[in-house]
């Protein structure tokens, strides 16, 4: 049985061609678990680019954990320096020479860690399949796909490394099965001797790291949870509200309602400020790789939705948004 089993293993590896049953051991709800947990476990460095139509992007992530938790840093490689460090909770942010800005998207989940820690939350809106053997930046890998049940997300795929179950490469496809967005890893070490200067000694030493290397903290927004008394009706099937919340946006100190959902691997916020406050921004649909931004006004407010969803389930969901009153108001 063993010899017939590594010659089925040789098949495989000659004819680049592997089944849903190449892997006896695979079973996708406890392999979703490794590949979300990995990018967080997981000691690893490396430069992966990322590429949305014609703009690519190189970066370096190291990441690496310890007693005192979870360590990250994030280089952009090309352009004015770029650069995210994170101990825990606590993240640092540095744009060009003397520039500090805040990231308004630090919430959304990044590469590797594109996988949510609910992993039936995933399967009740895709169709969760294992594809082909594969490898990538010389690692051998599962690829698994995330087929959606509806016409109204990307389908997805995904590459994790077949022992750590790291996320190596990841692509957004269209109805047509073309690429939108993907990451994927160029160059990769995964465990061993990895560089650990930056980190702190301890969780107190990160003020003085961050001083150090010119690094400023984030600031920490003014957000509160509401009933905002805004509706959003038509937000697709499988979406769940994560937060409702007034936050002030830095340009400005006009508070502006806030209401988040997600699929588990799709992201969607709904944005609604006073009209006065963004008089000058740009109405209707712009992208980037798979994320589709619509804006237009109504009545006294801008309406703004920003989502991993094809353009029409964007629009679908703008123009469902309304007023409803706040409840016991």
């Amino acid at each position: 049985m063993r010899a017939i089993a590594r010659l089925l293993v040789w098949i495989v590896l000659l004819t680049g061609t592997a089944v849903a049953t190449a892997d006896p051991l695979f079973d996708d709800t406890e392999w979703l678990r490794t590949m979300a947990f990995a990018a967080h476990q997981t000691n690893y460095s490396g430069v992966f680019v990322y590429q949305a139509g014609n703009r690519v992007e190189l970066s370096r992530i190291t990441h690496l954990t310890d007693e005192q938790g979870e360590h990250e840093r994030l280089q952009g490689l090309e352009g004015p320096r770029r650069e995210v460090v994170r101990h825990n909770d606590r993240v640092w942010l540095y744009l060009g020479d003397k520039q500090y800005k805040f990231d308004k998207r630090h919430s959304r989940r990044a590469f590797p860690a594109l996988l949510p820690e609910q992993i039936l939350t995933l399967k009740e809106n895709y169709i969760v399949t294992q594809e082909e053997e594969d490898r990538v930046a010389d690692y051998h890998v599962h690829t698994i796909r995330f087929q959606p049940r509806d016409g109204l997300r990307y389908a997805r795929k995904m590459w994790a490394h077949s022992e750590s179950g790291l996320l190596l490469k990841a692509v957004v496809l269209d109805e047509h099965d073309r690429v939108i967005e993907q990451y994927a890893f160029s160059q990769l070490q995964i465990g061993g001797n990895i560089d650990s200067k930056w980190l702190p000694a301890n969780e107190t030493d990160a003020e003085e790291i961050a001083s150090r290397q010119n690094l400023s903290p984030l600031p920490r927004e003014n957000i509160e949870s509401v009933a905002s008394g805004w509706q959003v009706d038509g937000v697709p099937s499988g979406f769940k509200k994560i937060i409702e919340m007034r936050r002030t946006l830095l340009h400005n100190k006009i508070k502006v309602v806030q209401i988040v959902y997600s699929d588990g691997l799709a992201a969607l916020s709904v944005f609604i400020e006073p009209s006065e406050t963004a008089h000058h921004a740009r109405m209707g649909l712009t992208s980037r790789g798979a994320v589709h931004v619509y804006r237009r006004r109504l009545d006294e407010n801008y309406v703004t939705v920003v989502g991993e969803l094809p353009p029409r389930a964007v629009l679908k969901v703008a123009e469902s948004v309304r007023y409803a009153g706040v409840p016991n108001e």
